[in-house]
């Protein structure tokens, strides 16, 4: 030891002495922590007695004497539970603590990115460590020294905690680095239904493609945008919309909010058009991590079938575990600009197509375009959509808006719901087309939030529109993107999650492929054969992968009569003058549909029955208003219908997990103006199955979210059915219809925008 460190360790120590020595004159006594105690807990007790007089007294004074002692009970246990547990903590080691409490650090840091299965990270981290503190322990007591300091019952003792620390992070290790256990899937009887008489839109189109990329010519780490772009773009002032920017971001990239590039890598059709153009936003990943690449299999398609197509980069929007300073000053709330940056890639479109020489001079049809997003950009396509027809920025009017471009379709891929809103309002769409695509198996948007734009969709001007809905089994939020694929979040996180449930990322694409090809020829090229696919998914049962699909759909031909959104009586229709009435109903109520994660934006009525409990069966009944619809033969009935995974009591869940249970069955019954009645059961069109389960964490206790969720299937019954059953029923004057529940003996569902269509 050299004689400068001596004279600092003394220094140290007379520093100490000299801190000890002014708290030792200034330190309460005994008698004063006695007295201080006594303080607080009258005060303590002061607090809780007039509290426990507010919840208990109004009850009388028998109920407020033992609510009183319970409540006085439960906080001195607790506390002592508390002081116990700080008694043992007192007993470890400074060490051990200390990596205890970084051990809680980083679980709290860790449960920030998987709160949808913060169970299995709690056992994941805390098992890894008491198992690794066994396995430690043992090796400290048998080592050289160890063992001359322990006698032989300590030493069988470390023994056994070797063994099982050594065992346990074995066997832990492995069943965490796999990949989880296969979905147990059980078979669905499918009804016989006419496959589609349309090529397959899953396959090339005719037309060669080409690509290009365009950027701002300066771009720090991808040539594509940078020294080799093929079409040089102006940067955007987007810091009135922006959020927080860190300096590290800026860092990086080497511009600010205030300098946004406009970059874009384009596959198009050569040849003359003009062509529709559709654009891609990327969600959110890691910002180093580019994710824009991710579409080519989605664009190539599209461009081979007469499209011109863009992946937008907005990467430097997107997280970075860096330049946020480990998430703790993430990029925030910044929906509403990259729907803003969608808009200004239009504007740049518009020129180009008016500007001679350039490559799509006359060759752009800015009146059939669409805008497609992933994750944060399927809200970014439905805020861009907002944005292109109002004047200003809606939460600042000093941003002016002129946009006004032909925004005719959208497609949101897993799409989150509610990060932006404008003017603290929810978003409704208007006289567009909507398509949304969801995985049952999502680990990120774990619930499916795009039935909630998909519910604020409306029809206004007479248009050809119509919306629809895909929920899809197998699939997850990756696999969309082919940058992105299995894993939902990153490693070791991606470990408490089971992904051996999920459809090879193949299969994933192609469904994309299908449904997203379809709708655009359907919407922006007109090709109507492809309209029946959105109505039934069976229809495409030859193009599709095998696995369970869930769809929804409305156009703007479709007069709904129930939506139960108007108000809380429960016997009015939507649709001025009709009667609703249930009889025999075990459960009768309009409520806010739930999800795994809260809700789902829209309300439905639930219906439960038990047959043994009614002496004639249960049913619900629609007395059609007088006024508002005009029915044929032609005429079809539409319903939204869904199980609610409960009995009808809604207490007791149901027996048995739900893919072995089979489809709800009922009869429905039409009544005409003369009482001439027609009936057919629901399976006649089509089955009405148990919830989709999709268990997300490798183990059914590691989420606190259900597994599974009320999504709508829709249905669709030709009155002309019903007139083949009973030839005097006269569909043109149809009256009621009635569901009649005796053909199960007991369930609950959920019946939402009951209406027809021509």
């Amino acid at each position: 030891m050299t004689s400068q460190t001596y004279r600092k360790q003394r220094l140290f120590k007379r520093i100490a002495g000299r801190l000890q020595w002014a708290w030792k004159g200034v330190a309460p006594g005994p008698r004063a922590w006695r007295g201080a105690a006594w303080g607080a807990l009258v005060a303590l007790a002061s607090i809780l007695l007039a509290t426990a007089y507010g919840l208990f007294a109004p009850a009388g004074m028998l109920r407020f004497a033992v609510g009183t002692s319970l409540l006085l009970g439960a906080i001195a246990l607790a506390g002592g539970l508390v002081v116990l547990a700080w008694r043992l903590l007192q007993g470890l080691p400074a060490f051990y603590l200390w990596v205890l409490a970084c051990t809680v650090t980083a679980f709290g840091l860790l449960a920030l990115f998987a709160l949808p299965v913060v169970f299995g990270l709690l056992a994941f981290v805390f098992g890894a460590m008491a198992l690794a503190s066994l396995l430690g322990a043992g090796l400290g007591a048998l080592a050289r020294r160890g063992r001359r300091e322990t006698g032989r019952l300590r030493r069988a003792i470390a023994v056994a905690g070797l063994a099982l620390g050594g065992v346990g992070l074995a066997w832990g290790g492995l069943w965490f680095l796999g990949d989880g256990s296969p979905a147990v899937m059980a078979p669905r009887a499918a009804s016989a239904v006419e496959p589609l008489d349309a090529p397959d839109p899953s396959q090339p189109g005719p037309y060669t493609i080409r690509t290009l990329f365009y950027g701002s010519g300066q771009d720090r780490h991808r040539p594509e945008y940078g020294v080799d772009a093929n079409l040089l773009t102006a940067s955007v002032d987007g810091s009135a919309l922006a959020g927080r920017w860190t300096g590290l971001r800026t860092g990086y990239w080497g511009f600010g909010p205030d300098a946004l590039p406009l970059n874009g890598r384009v596959w198009y059709p050569r040849g003359n058009g003009p062509f529709p153009l559709v654009l891609i936003a990327h969600g959110n990943h890691e910002m180093e991590d580019y994710s824009d690449a991710g579409y080519a299999y989605l664009a190539e398609l599209l461009a081979s079938r007469g499209f011109i197509v863009v992946s937008v980069d907005q990467n430097f929007l997107n997280l970075s575990p860096f330049a946020d300073a480990l998430v703790f000053t993430p990029s925030k709330d910044e929906n509403d600009l990259r729907g803003w940056l969608l808009l200004e890639h239009l504007r740049v479109w518009r020129e180009w197509s008016t500007t001679p020489g350039n490559p799509f001079y006359r060759n752009v049809d800015l009146s059939n375009v669409a805008l497609m997003g992933h994750s944060r950009g399927g809200e970014a396509v439905a805020v861009a959509t907002v944005f292109n027809r109002l004047p200003y920025y809606p939460d600042d009017a000093s941003v002016r808006f002129d946009y006004g471009f032909g925004i005719r379709s959208l497609v949101a891929i897993a799409p989150v719901d509610g990060q932006y809103r404008p003017a603290g309002r929810e978003m409704v769409l208007e006289d567009v087309n909507y398509l949304v695509l969801h995985g049952v198996h999502d680990m990120d948007v774990v619930s499916f939030a795009g039935a909630r734009q998909y519910a604020r969709v409306r029809f206004t001007d007479g248009g050809n529109w119509f919306k629809a809905a895909l929920y899809i089994y197998g699939a997850n939020h990756g696999q969309f993107n082919s940058s992105w694929g299995r894993k939902d979040l990153f490693e070791p996180l991606m470990r408490v999650f089971d992904l051996q449930q999920l459809m090879p990322a193949e299969q994933q694409e192609h469904i994309a492929q299908v449904y997203i090809s379809a709708f655009l020829e359907a919407t922006l090229h007109d090709e109507s054969a492809y309209w029946p696919l959105f109505r039934d998914h069976r229809r495409a049962r030859q193009w599709l992968p095998d696995t369970i699909y869930v769809s929804q759909y409305e156009d703007a031909a479709t007069h709904l009569v129930s939506t139960y959104q108007e108000d809380v009586n429960l016997v009015t229709t939507t649709l001025p003058g009709g009667v609703q009435q249930g009889e025999n109903l075990a459960l009768w109520r309009e409520q806010l549909v739930g999800a795994k994660w809260g809700d789902m934006g829209n309300h439905a009525v639930y219906l439960g029955w038990e047959a043994a409990s009614a002496a004639s069966p249960a049913s619900y009944a629609i007395r059609l208003p007088e006024r508002g619809l005009s029915l044929t033969r032609k005429s079809i009935l539409v319903m939204a219908l869904a199980e609610v995974k409960a009995d009808p009591a809604m207490e007791k869940a149901e027996a048995g997990p739900p893919d072995a249970r089979g489809p709800i069955d009922f009869t429905l019954e039409l009544v005409d103006g003369a009482g001439e009645r027609a009936r057919l059961p629901l399976s006649h069109f089509a089955f009405l199955w148990p919830q989709l389960e999709g268990r997300i964490g490798k183990a059914a206790f590691m989420s606190p979210l259900p597994a599974s969720e009320v999504v709508f299937q829709h249905f669709e019954l030709p009155l002309a059915d019903f007139a083949a059953a009973n030839p005097a029923f006269d569909p043109a004057g149809l009256a009621q219809v009635r569901l009649i529940f005796d053909r199960t003996p007991a369930g609950t569902i959920a019946l939402d925008d009951v209406g027809f269509r021509d």
